[in-house]
């Protein structure tokens, strides 16, 4: 089954850029392994898994603007 992992609370900030995708689909991550790195005007900062298991797939792309609640990937496995 899969589960979708989003952006987590990230204070005050939307519509942030996805600066970097650390991960890709069929990759096996770790919980706190970091996802993806969001650029805000003051700091960047990386997003970690709430949750072992497989990358299913991803939702985002480097570029791309999210905020919180924004869907980044699918987790295969994990309990995100």
């Amino acid at each position: 089954m899969s589960k979708e992992v989003k952006v987590p609370d990230i204070g005050d900030f939307t519509d942030v850029e996805i600066i970097e995708v650390h991960v890709q689909a069929g990759d096996d991550i770790h919980e706190e392994d970091a996802i993806v790195t969001l650029e805000t005007d003051k700091a960047s900062m990386e997003v970690p898994s709430p949750a072992s298991g497989k990358v299913g797939e991803l939702k985002v792309k480097v570029g791309d603007r999210v905020s919180e609640g924004s869907v980044l990937l699918l987790l295969e496995g994990g309990e995100a």
